[in-house]
């Protein structure tokens, strides 16, 4: 348990915010009972994050904690640390520390994603030709391509979060990645962003999901890009 201060305002309404979204997603079946968990930057110290085995679809104030980003919990004089951080808190941190843009990180388990993260033969997932694609930040016109990364499942976070940084280092940041059979994760400068960019990618990879029930040979086409 680490002490490093953060304002108990900005963790309140952060706290609401994942509890609301939480309701969201739940109802969209894309955070089916308790999987699935979601952070909001409190500073460049810690974020608030859901806690460990918590039913997304019935989250309170009392289901968030704060961590520091290595993922410690962090107690305050006005805040009773309650639960513990998911195993896959490394995930949100590693985000978190590269880049101080963003403010918000959402992993959920949509059917959708969980069954193209499991038949796609590729490492990557290339979008083009989607006039969707615009709703993720910095992207301007369908011409261009969005990449979406896909990493083996990992039980070891630390193992599985550094391939994550890795692979960024070595191509780019984007905008999110897969995780085979398990979900996705997406990022943005606040959770409404964030959540505009999953809303997003659930429509953009469940076009995917009906180009390759009409044509199954894209599964195994070189090109990883699909328009």
């Amino acid at each position: 348990m680490t002490n490093v201060l953060y304002d108990i305002n900005d963790f309140n309404q952060a706290a609401e915010s994942l509890c609301r979204y939480g309701k969201i997603l739940y109802q969209r079946d894309w955070s089916p009972a308790t999987s699935s968990n979601y952070s909001i930057r409190l500073n460049d110290h810690c974020c608030a994050l859901t806690s460990s085995g918590k039913h997304k679809g019935k989250l309170s104030n009392d289901d968030i904690l704060v961590v520091d980003f290595h993922g410690q919990p962090i107690a305050h004089p006005q805040h009773k640390v309650s639960g513990k951080p998911s195993a896959e808190t490394l995930l949100h941190t590693q985000l978190y520390q590269r880049d101080p843009t963003i403010g918000a990180v959402l992993h959920t388990h949509s059917p959708t994603c969980v069954v193209l993260s499991q038949i796609w033969q590729n490492d990557v997932l290339a979008l083009s030709g989607w006039e969707l694609q615009k709703a993720f930040a910095g992207e301007t016109s369908h011409e261009g391509t969005v990449t979406i990364p896909l990493f083996a499942n990992d039980q070891n976070m630390q193992r599985l979060a550094d391939q994550v940084e890795q692979t960024m280092q070595q191509t780019q940041q984007g905008h999110a990645y897969l995780i085979r059979g398990h979900g996705v994760y997406t990022w943005g400068k606040n959770i409404e962003e964030c959540f505009r960019h999953l809303e997003a990618l659930e429509h953009l990879l469940g076009y995917q999901l009906q180009l390759l029930s009409l044509n199954p040979n894209l599964l195994t086409t070189p090109s990883t890009t699909v328009s």
